[in-house]
């Protein structure tokens, strides 16, 4: 008897590892990722535009002025990573066998090399609040904050745009040929990354367009997951 009741207790516990295995891979936990990750990079990305001064404004920032509102929005920075590479490690996980060798190296590379380019921006904005906020009582220097603001400007601007516009390129490839997303949004990929690739920087708020993207796909997917289950319910 507690032979059978081991060897029970053990099959129960790997049927609930399976489910949950099962439950991990549904295209519902991309949708939560991905959606996680817009709200948070959105949220970060709007704090640091309206609390990072302009190159020619000297910011008034002691321990309780703008500099709190910057920290905030760069602790997001390094959960919205985390939840887009959950997004990125579900989707790879549900196209299986069907994903391209070619687009997925595009798409894993890509989507990487935003993260890297993101957290390097992220890093150069927290040296420029230090520099801002570091000693308050003494004259500020200029030059130090034009050139680390240029810095993450052109590193978030045309770095980071440039490889979400890549990203954006090969996920809507990749949903046009094993269609796991509408094609109507496919092609709002394409001619999103076109902008991003040719017209980002002539555009100030298209750091906000690959985000707002990735939380279209998202809302799609979870919705087109959840469909099954009201339909069941009904």
């Amino acid at each position: 008897m507690p032979l059978a009741a081991a060897f029970f207790k053990v099959m129960l516990m790997t049927h609930q590892t399976d489910l949950t295995r099962n439950r991990l891979k549904t295209p519902r936990a991309a949708a939560i990722a991905g959606i996680l990750f817009s709200i948070l990079i959105l949220v970060a990305l709007l704090l640091l535009r309206f609390s990072v001064p302009a190159e020619d404004q000297t910011l008034n920032a002691g321990p309780y002025g703008g500099a709190r509102t910057i920290g905030l929005a760069l602790n997001l920075v390094p959960i919205a990573g985390v939840a887009f590479l959950w997004f990125i490690g579900v989707l790879r996980d549900r196209l299986g066998e069907r994903e391209d060798r070619l687009f997925a190296t595009v798409f894993l590379g890509s989507g990487l090399l935003f993260l890297g380019m993101l957290f390097c921006a992220a890093a150069v904005a927290g040296v420029a609040t230090m520099a801002l906020t570091a000693r308050p009582q003494r004259p500020f220097n200029t030059d130090m904050f034009v050139v680390l603001h240029r810095l993450a400007s052109d590193l978030m601007n045309v770095y980071a745009t440039k490889m979400a516009a890549v990203f954006m390129f090969s996920t809507s490839t990749v949903a046009v040929y094993t269609d796991f997303a509408p094609r109507p949004i496919a092609i709002l990929g394409y001619i999103l990354a076109l902008l991003l690739l040719f017209g980002a920087q002539y555009i100030t708020w298209s750091f906000l367009v690959f985000p707002l993207w990735v939380l279209l796909l998202s809302a799609y997917i979870l919705i087109d997951n959840l469909r099954p289950t009201w339909h069941t319910v009904k």
